[in-house]
């Protein structure tokens, strides 16, 4: 990471198809910001991808091609971040600021809740899931984790959106994400996999210590007939 009294390089990386981004206008401008377009439009002013594997595949394509140049921070986000992290912009402001240190890995969201390996609780239930396919996550984890034991659940923020720290990426080669990459575009229903285990890409358990073993679903802003959790 940078030295402790300098604020850190940030790179935002978005993941649109058709989203609004005037968002973006609001980004500090010490972060540089990516932004990868699925939406086939030829006019689109930003990175061009084929549509495939949703954001996963946006986000591994972005660590893929820039492994070797990474900065101290990287935040990865949708195309409109703030139905799963509403204070988006106060986290990237705390984070360009050096305010909010991300020393490995930080999801970014107010919903944290689990699953298990068929997607029981959670992907099979899913509204935009209407025939409850199971999540194929004992094939995804067998083919980029290899030998590394499955676990009969997975604790994760919703919404596909963390920052993550370069060494924390570095911890694996680059063969492992360009693996990663492969897959996002090759197996079904590859990206809720990745949704649910973006920590463990990077070799971290990234549930705050003070939320671990709570009740689950743990809701971070106040919903209604829920009061917010607190994180010491």
């Amino acid at each position: 990471m940078s030295d402790a009294l300098q604020p850190p390089r940030v790179e935002l990386v978005v993941a649109r198809f058709q989203e609004d981004v005037k968002w973006l206008r609001h980004v500090p401008r010490a972060i540089r910001v990516h932004v990868y377009d699925k939406s086939g439009q030829s006019d689109s002013l930003y990175s061009a991808l084929p549509n495939v594997g949703r954001e996963a595949h946006t986000y591994l394509h972005h660590l893929v091609s820039h492994y070797e140049e990474l900065p101290d921070v990287l935040v990865f986000t949708q195309g409109h971040p703030f139905d799963h992290a509403p204070d988006m912009h106060k986290r990237l402001r705390a984070i360009a600021e050096g305010k909010e240190r991300i020393s490995d890995f930080r999801w970014l969201g107010f919903l944290v809740d689990c699953d298990d390996a068929l997607g029981a609780r959670l992907f099979q239930r899913w509204s935009k899931n209407p025939d409850a396919r199971p999540l194929p996550m004992t094939s995804f984890w067998r083919n980029l984790f290899d030998r590394e034991m499955m676990p009969e659940t997975f604790v994760f923020f919703g919404g596909a959106q963390f920052a993550v720290a370069r060494e924390c990426v570095h911890r694996r080669p680059r063969a492992f994400y360009d693996r990663a990459l492969n897959l996002a575009a090759a197996l079904p229903d590859a990206a809720h996999c990745f949704e649910r285990t973006w920590d463990r890409v990077f070799g971290v358990n990234g549930i705050p210590v003070a939320l671990r073993n709570q009740p689950l679903p743990i809701f971070l802003k106040p919903i209604r007939g829920r009061p917010a959790a607190g994180v010491s």
